[in-house]
């Protein structure tokens, strides 16, 4: 899908207003950030890569965080404007920021299109205020609402994320706000099933018994019933949490999920990219100040690059694979890992995973079912050698 040359820049902002309790993102508050210093931090960890890999043409940029739409829409537009410099830029760049429906945020978000960003994606969470308060969320209902309109005015692609499965919320409830969703939807939505995390907050108050999630069987028929409506309004998963009509996927995700090569800049991002030879991987500092201080004296703010073995190559190009619903290519993963297929797995296990509908494989694609990617923590590690 993506050619050798290609690659997505991914821009880490760590901060945010407050912590929301379920998250474990690298994340930080801060009562005062220098945007000039953070902006010329990226810009010049941007020439540091430049100088490493020339010749890339740049097909995606992702501004995530924590919560980049709190920067200055003239550092997101600077940094645009640095990657458009030192790379060739596809003519049809996809550039994506996150951003809260918060109303101080939506007045930017003219501001960001006219800075260069092209696609939104929002973090509504919910759509009633008594779950967006339990879900630590600065904003209520009207103001979802209301950025959502404002996203959909803007930019020509936007996207909004939902958490379902909360506590207390009935099948029926969620039919409701999903399908309204819909109608609110351009096109592409995130849905998260909650999950509680360890190291925040929800994790120590579930611990304490305070509030109780949906259970296994009950997760089960709550994605069951998520399947069902997105895929009759069109928008089935083209990943386990992610839906689109056709179009409106996210490509800079796809870089991920079909093992591509994307740089992380920013403090805790993360990078896989091909040099010289050999795939590395690379981990930028997580915690900010010490991030900014490594770019101020190497120019970077990266620990130690990392050479990714030809067994982990082959690990993660079939964890990421086998998350998009369209499955993987058994002659792509044995290009990218320069391992064989039916050396790494196990033929026997294979076949049982098979016979209980829980994958298919159709000469050269092997990919999951629906009851599969629900398993699909547990089947990877199970068919492996």
């Amino acid at each position: 899908m993506f050619r050798p040359e290609q690659m997505g820049i991914y821009f880490h902002w760590p901060f945010c207003k407050s912590r929301c309790p379920y998250c474990d993102f690298n994340a930080h508050v801060r009562d005062n950030i220098d945007q000039e210093q953070w902006g010329n931090a990226y810009l010049r960890s941007l020439e540091f890569y430049a100088k490493k890999m020339p010749d890339k043409q740049v097909i995606s940029i992702f501004f995530g965080g924590g919560t980049p739409s709190l920067m200055e829409s003239a550092t997101v537009a600077a940094i645009i404007d640095k990657v458009q410099s030192l790379w060739s830029v596809a003519n049809d760049i996809e550039i994506t920021l996150e951003a809260n429906p918060t109303s101080v945020e939506n007045d930017k978000l003219k501001a960001f299109k006219d800075a260069g960003i092209n696609r939104l994606s929002l973090g509504v969470q919910a759509l009633n205020n008594n779950d967006l308060k339990f879900l630590g969320r600065e904003h209520d209902a009207g103001e979802a609402l209301r950025a959502i309109e404002l996203a959909q005015k803007y930019f020509d692609k936007s996207s909004f994320d939902l958490i379902y499965a909360r506590p207390n919320q009935r099948l029926s409830d969620w039919e409701v706000e999903l399908r309204s969703s819909l109608e609110l939807s351009s096109g592409h939505l995130s849905l998260y099933q909650l999950t509680i995390e360890r190291n925040t907050p929800f994790y120590m108050r579930h611990s304490r018994g305070e509030f109780s999630i949906p259970d296994d069987v009950k997760g089960a028929e709550f994605y069951h019933l998520t399947q069902d409506i997105m895929e009759e309004a069109g928008l089935p998963a083209y990943e386990v949490s992610n839906h689109a009509n056709v179009g409106n996927e996210c490509r800079h995700n796809l870089i991920y999920w079909h093992m591509a090569d994307y740089i992380g800049i920013g403090a805790g991002a993360h990078g896989r990219f091909a040099m010289a030879g050999n795939k590395y991987s690379t981990r930028e500092h997580s915690a900010p100040e010490i991030w900014l201080e490594r770019v101020s004296e190497k120019s970077h703010g990266s620990h130690d690059w990392e050479v990714i073995s030809q067994k982990d190559r082959f690990y993660e190009a079939l964890m990421m694979g086998l998350r998009l619903s369209a499955g993987l290519s058994i002659e792509r993963i044995e290009e990218l890992s320069k391992k064989r297929f039916y050396d790494m797995i196990d033929q026997e296990k294979l076949q049982t995973v098979i016979s209980q509908k829980w994958a298919i494989k159709d000469g050269d694609n092997f990919r999951l079912t629906r009851e599969g990617l629900l398993r699909l923590n547990a089947i990877i590690p199970y068919i492996l050698k």
